[in-house]
């Protein structure tokens, strides 16, 4: 993995710890695969709400800044947030 594959993750990581109070239980791992690489969030029950936001709004935008930035590397990248 490059450095480069690498700063997705520290992007999701970044948009989240603004977002949650329960910074410490943040956790995110990095699925690779040929076309595709899929990153999962994993945040406390109760911050669930306000990383994905009134109707998935939030979560939509950490995917549409997740995807701006993926194109400059010719990769696609899926965002999957799961609670604990």
């Amino acid at each position: 993995m490059s450095n480069d594959d690498g700063s997705m993750k520290e992007l999701v990581e970044f948009v989240a710890k603004a977002l949650v109070d329960e910074v410490d239980r943040i956790e995110i791992s990095e699925i690779t695969g040929n076309q595709t690489n899929i990153i999962e969030l994993k945040v406390a029950k109760e911050d669930i709400g306000k990383v994905i936001g009134r109707q998935g709004r939030t979560a939509d935008a950490i995917r549409t800044i997740l995807n701006c930035a993926a194109a400059k590397l010719n990769r696609r990248y899926i965002l999957q947030i799961i609670d604990e």
